[in-house]
């Protein structure tokens, strides 16, 4: 039996620890009753073996096995650098 493992999106926030990246995850819902739009955001330690993250990244994390007290997440791509230019296919021609 297979099991799908999450996937979430997120902002890096730190990276002083040794192969470990503090990631916060951005979510919003609707107040059942108000309608107000709830913003909510979790962090998580996510393991990042190569220590290529910095502040600022954009990343994708993978839920894994525990890989200690605290770390349940592992680093599965880098989405977008912190200093880097989006450029737009019109903006090339």
């Amino acid at each position: 039996m297979e099991t799908k493992q999450k996937i979430r999106i997120g902002k890096v926030l730190s990276n002083k620890m040794e192969k470990t990246v503090v990631v916060a995850v951005e979510s919003s819902r609707h107040h059942r009753l108000y309608k107000k739009a709830i913003k909510k955001v979790e962090k998580y330690k996510v393991h990042d073996a190569k220590k290529e993250c910095e502040p600022g990244d954009i990343v994708k994390i993978v839920e894994t096995r525990p890989l200690s007290k605290e770390k349940h997440w592992r680093l599965a791509e880098i989405v977008t650098k912190k200093g880097a230019i989006v450029v737009q296919p019109t903006e090339i021609v």
